[in-house]
């Protein structure tokens, strides 16, 4: 009998605990070995609580690897000073608790990418140049800069939508918002791999975009890519790629995927949102 740890991937919770709680009291969940759980990235906003998210998985401890989503980086650009709230924010309860300090330091030590069995996760997606290994070492890069005593200054510089294409050159403000915009917001790139930021879907109306795991000659084929964050792709399973954002904050369904064997573990959600965006 195996006794190692199972390990579930869970896509974007955006605050709805509810459904959270009923996905980690699952019997199939809750069945064999104590479970790990790895999570897609925007534990945070748009869903009823985001603070209660944000505890219920930071009191996982060990058990659990959240990297970080645009919706995260966004609560700490705000906290920061540095992004505005916007009227569909919902987490002014994380900012208001007794803990937010102690909560948002947790928050900004996780990782903006995972690999392990063979499977790399992200919150968007990886760009079609890069390895693995080359996620890793880029991703670590804007981990250092979160975690250090200044990150706030750093933060000043992830926002804006170009560049949109990789250089080894790119330093600077530069170099680490193409990082954090493939990481965190990438779906739809060009043939030549560069990112586009003009819409989220409906590739079919221009022909010249792709979704980034389409493009042609992608470095990253030797590890199965597991990513959130674009609900109107949905629940998507391919060898090469997972997408778990089945839209849970958009009263659809928050999933679960056991990683040995691509098991679906699945709880309703109730529409929380106030608008429709990712």
């Amino acid at each position: 009998m195996n006794s190692s740890p199972t390990t579930w991937v869970v896509g974007d919770l955006q605050g709805c605990k509810p459904a959270l709680d009923a996905l980690l009291t699952h019997p199939d969940i809750l069945s064999g070995s104590t479970p790990n759980f790895w999570f897609a990235g925007d534990l945070v906003n748009r869903g009823p609580d985001s603070l209660g998210t944000l505890r219920t998985v930071k009191a996982l401890g060990k058990q659990a690897v959240a990297v970080l989503g645009n919706h995260d980086l966004h609560l700490l650009a705000v906290v920061a000073g540095i992004r505005k709230r916007s009227k569909s924010d919902t987490f002014d309860d994380v900012i208001n608790a007794p803990d937010a300090e102690e909560l948002i330091d947790w928050l900004r030590h996780r990782p903006l990418a995972h690999f392990e069995h063979g499977y790399l996760m992200v919150h968007a997606g990886v760009l079609p140049a890069w390895t693995i290994e080359k996620t890793l070492a880029l991703a670590d890069e804007i981990q250092t800069a979160l975690r250090s005593p200044h990150w706030k200054d750093y933060l000043q510089d992830m926002y804006g939508n170009v560049p949109v294409a990789w250089s080894n050159d790119l330093q600077g403000a530069d170099r680490m918002r193409v990082i954090v915009n493939a990481l965190t917001r990438m779906r739809l790139c060009n043939g030549a791999g560069d990112m586009d930021f003009s819409r989220k879907s409906d590739v079919s109306l221009r022909k010249t975009l792709m979704p980034w795991f389409d493009v042609p000659e992608r470095a990253a084929r030797d590890a199965t890519i597991v990513f959130g964050h674009w609900s109107q792709l949905g629940l998507t399973l391919r060898p090469d790629i997972v997408c778990l954002d089945s839209g849970c904050v958009w009263g659809r369904k928050l999933t679960a995927m056991r990683l040995h064997d691509r098991k679906l573990v699945q709880t309703s959600c109730k529409n929380w949102s106030k608008s429709r965006s990712d």
